[in-house]
């Protein structure tokens, strides 16, 4: 059996999935988040295990596929990426090997030309460097679909938030992880092959949504210093005032939330904004 199950989350990508399941090595969980072009038949002919969701979940449809997980450890994918051969069974021996981390992030590499994906480069110039206990890199952000995680730790902190959807999730639940004592680490040996579909929404859009979604994380976990801070910088463009607007519109659901991080995640998270 598998120390490792792959959970996509989707929507209407049914072209991309087909092309993308035929590389996956491990089992795969697809969540379809309400899909209407046929992506929950395509996955079962290829063999996947299918989760229908009446509504759109967002990244946190993922967390019902790692309920389903009959693994210790998850791996993430989109429907336009897969991970590298023997890349997930490195990922369970390291996370074997360091009980006290719950996530470690993979290399990812975009496009024909396997062109290294920015996230990825700032993960592996991590100023927190390599604390005792941890195999790899400290960090506190990943991109979703480089992530191997703990299935237990990455329940216990509830997973992905459904407040924030989609663009930029990963952020929040880096830190919840942190607050609760694990460790995550970038691992620059495991690879993952990113093929951007062109089925994604605009630029723009993606902006607006990534800047809502920081003035909320800010929120939810940090000073209100720096909340203020970030308030003021998404003043700077278009996308950031439509995301400041978007934000303040989420008020309501997000007021009674806040959480303030323990003081050493602060000042590991701080130290990423200054740098």
């Amino acid at each position: 059996m598998s120390d490792v199950t792959i959970v996509v989350a989707t929507r209407d990508r049914a072209a991309e999935l087909r092309r993308s399941l035929a590389r996956h090595t491990a089992p795969v969980i697809v969540v379809d988040n309400a899909s209407a072009d046929g992506t929950a038949e395509v996955a079962r002919r290829a063999g996947a295990r299918v989760l229908r969701l009446p509504d759109n979940r967002g990244a946190a449809a993922r967390n019902l596929g790692v309920r389903e997980a009959p693994t210790r450890y998850v791996a993430f994918a989109d429907d336009d990426s897969w991970w590298a051969p023997g890349a997930l069974e490195h990922a369970a021996a390291v996370l074997d090997a360091h009980p006290g981390t719950a996530l470690v992030a993979a290399r990812v590499l975009v496009g024909e030309r396997e062109h290294l994906e920015p996230v990825s480069e700032h993960m592996a110039r991590s100023p927190l460097g390599m604390p005792d206990g941890l195999p790899g890199r400290a960090i506190l952000g990943f991109l979703a679909c480089s992530a191997v995680v703990r299935r237990d730790a990455f329940l216990g902190v509830g997973g992905f938030s459904g407040t924030l959807h989609f663009a930029g999730e990963e952020e929040l639940l880096a830190l919840d992880l942190a607050a609760a004592g694990w460790g995550l680490a970038y691992l620059p040996e495991l690879v993952v092959h990113h093929h951007p579909s062109p089925d994604r929404p605009g630029a723009s859009h993606r902006r607006r949504r990534e800047a809502r979604n920081r003035l909320l994380t800010a929120w939810l976990r940090r000073p209100l210093a720096t909340c203020a801070r970030t308030a003021l910088a998404s003043l700077a463009t278009a996308e950031g005032r439509g995301g400041l607007a978007d934000a303040a519109r989420m008020w309501p659901q997000v007021a009674r939330a806040r959480r303030r991080l323990p003081p050493d995640v602060e000042r590991a998270r701080a130290s990423l904004d200054r740098y």
